[in-house]
């Protein structure tokens, strides 16, 4: 992906201001729903920078309530630094877009800004504190408003880390800690969970459960997008795929129709 960069160090910190990309390839504008009702959730023509290497170019998709969307792509195709930059994280720095949330403008806030609002990421590197019980690192995630599913109910969803609650949450396996990320953001009262390789180093049966997890989550209709290298997996549980490649959309459809057709898999999943 070529290096561009903002003109000046003014111009580079300019989301909706004095448009340091007059001239770039412009995302599509997010569509309208039925009734023409603004999307639940849109991101319009977001640029997103690690330094000055130029990661997310011009990407553009809606997602309705309720709706699981997968995000897919090569390594590299920029689908995490996507995810990232929704979540208003520091990296990759939003230079240029607009990013709604239920009515709610997120493009100028900080990562806790934006989860005060809804915004709930569940990170590849699942990012348990280390030194606190599995039960301590839910209620760790409840100690301000405003607060999602209770400890009980998130107990039910995955009981495993109910019988682990007193274990210390780094000492869990790979399957259990991903289990505990999950409920770690459902602890927060989410309307976006925003999920980067959920199956990521799992033995087979163990994303399997995490799958019938995530099925669940689904028919509770939770608006989800799930970034997954799994990508067969990720579209037979996703109502619609975007594919990113070289940072920009290249298809915006429903799931079915990627499990179709195999050109457009090869060409951009490679598989």
């Amino acid at each position: 992906m070529s290096d561009v960069k903002p003109d000046t160090p003014e111009q580079s910190e300019t989301l909706l201001g004095d448009d340091p990309f007059k001239g770039a390839v412009p995302g599509k504008k997010p569509t309208m729903s039925a009734g023409g009702q603004a999307a639940y959730f849109s991101c319009w023509d977001i640029h997103a920078y690690y330094g000055e290497s130029y990661i997310v170019q011009g990407v553009s998709f809606d997602v309705r309530e309720g709706e699981i969307v997968a995000l897919l792509g090569r390594n590299g195709a920029g689908k995490t630094s996507t995810l990232r930059a929704i979540a208003r994280v520091d990296d990759p720095a939003l230079r240029h877009g607009e990013i709604w949330l239920d009515h709610q403008a997120l493009h100028e806030m900080k990562a806790f800004q934006a989860s005060r609002l809804g915004i709930g990421l569940v990170p590849e590197d699942r990012r348990i504190i280390q030194g606190l019980t599995v039960e301590e690192n839910l209620q760790l995630a409840q100690i301000a408003p405003p607060v999602g599913w209770s400890i009980e109910r998130i107990y039910d969803l995955f009981p495993r880390l109910g019988e682990r609650r007193k274990q210390e949450g780094t000492t869990l396996s790979g399957g259990e800690q991903q289990m505990l990320a999950i409920g770690r953001t459902l602890a927060r009262d989410v309307k976006l969970l925003l999920l980067d390789e959920p199956y990521e180093g799992l033995a087979p049966v163990i994303v399997q459960e995490i799958e019938r997890t995530l099925e669940q989550i689904k028919k509770l209709g939770m608006t989800t997008i799930i970034v997954e290298q799994n990508a067969i997996a990720a579209l037979h549980l996703a109502d619609r795929a975007i594919i990113l490649d070289m940072g920009q959309v290249v298809f915006d459809g429903v799931s079915q129709e990627v499990l179709d057709n195999a050109d457009l898999r090869q060409q951009y999943l490679a598989i």
